[in-house]
């Protein structure tokens, strides 16, 4: 009886667990482009910006707390460094059915609301985001464009405080840029996205 209630704890431990996958971009890899609707009706590409030196691409969203609490970090990062050649493009992954707060309305409306300076677009099939295999709102990519296209060259968490800003102690999104603007490695390539899982 003792063996089949540890069996019963173990499906039933199993069956709650979320899968994560492997799949998914490494530091290195050659980030492959994509054409995204943006909230302003056009789409966006990775190949429109033909002088950019790289790109922060961040997963995320209108419902998430995480992603709602770093939305202003967010426009700062774009603020800071589109002119330095890293401009912020955001892609809202979730399934607008599951996530009606999602819409493209609802992206259009929270934008202007907020004033965002960088491309909102929407991944309406779900086929971007597991290329990169992002997880969380938010979750970060930071991209160095090269002669053999953009290379992933940081992916995780903006910063270690999702709480509040003023408490940030290591700004993980802001250093691998720095980094890679003055030719130097990216010291931490990786760290854990933490946000609200992506809605399928």
């Amino acid at each position: 009886m003792k063996t089949m209630l540890s069996l019963l704890v173990l499906l039933t431990t199993v069956a709650f667990t979320p899968i994560i996958s492997d799949n998914g971009y490494e530091i290195g890899d050659i980030a492959t482009d994509f054409k995204l609707k943006n909230i302003d009706g056009n789409t966006v590409s990775l190949s429109d910006y033909k002088d950019a030196k790289g790109f922060i691409v961040v997963f995320t969203c209108n419902t998430c707390p995480y992603a709602v609490a770093y939305e202003d970090r967010i426009e700062a990062l774009n603020k800071k460094y589109a002119k330095k050649g890293y401009p912020v493009i955001a892609i809202m992954p979730n399934n607008v059915r599951t996530k009606p707060g999602d819409s493209m309305e609802a992206m259009q409306q929270r934008a202007k609301e907020k004033g965002f300076t960088f491309p909102y677009v929407m991944d309406a099939d779900q086929s971007i985001y597991p290329q990169y295999g992002a997880t969380k709102t938010p979750h970060v990519y930071v991209l160095e464009s090269t002669a053999k296209g953009p290379v992933v060259q940081y992916i995780g968490a903006i910063d270690d405080n999702y709480k509040d800003a003023t408490l940030v102690k290591t700004k993980y999104v802001e250093n691998a840029v720095d980094a890679l603007l003055s030719g130097t490695p990216v010291k931490v390539t990786k760290t854990k996205a933490i946000g609200c899982s992506i809605k399928v």
